[in-house]
């Protein structure tokens, strides 16, 4: 259905170019077949390019509507997730709160696991970083003179 609106809009346009050109082409009055049959090629190859940028212009306007009902749908389910945790963490804390056993008819029983607390380990004790020195040389003959003198 769309693909013949879609025709019939680039025909009309088509169309309507052309007729413009060739009434100003009349008005100078030189008009010709070839000129005539050229005009209708350029005027078809036109309105098929101005067709497909109105389409993406279409589509461009229609694209926010749907990135905001995708993102809506979205956050819906992440809200009804955050609930259903909510709730569910709601129902842990006041099963671990009761101690009364004529509360724990009132709401099922939830198994609750055993957590031992851990005893944290001191932290290490921060120690100045100490400075290496190199090692002085020792002292070598510094010419080739003394060297001989000592042989």
């Amino acid at each position: 259905m769309t693909d013949k609106n879609a025709k019939n809009k680039r025909k009309s346009l088509a169309a309507d170019i052309v007729s413009s050109i060739e009434a100003k082409l009349t008005e100078t009055g030189t008009s010709t077949k070839k000129m005539k049959k050229s005009i209708e090629k350029s005027a078809d190859k036109l309105a098929k390019k101005l067709a497909k940028l109105l389409n993406k212009d279409e589509k461009k306007k229609s694209t926010p509507a749907k990135k905001a009902e995708k993102k809506a749908k979205k956050e819906a389910v992440k809200a009804k997730k955050n609930a259903d945790k909510a709730e569910k963490n709601a129902k842990r804390t006041a099963a671990s709160k009761l101690v009364d056993p004529s509360a724990d008819s009132l709401i099922p029983s939830v198994p609750q696991a055993t957590r031992s607390i851990r005893k944290q380990a001191p932290a290490p004790k921060a120690t100045a970083p100490t400075r290496r020195t190199a090692p002085k040389p020792t002292s070598t003959p510094t010419s080739v003179e003394t060297t001989e003198e000592n042989a």
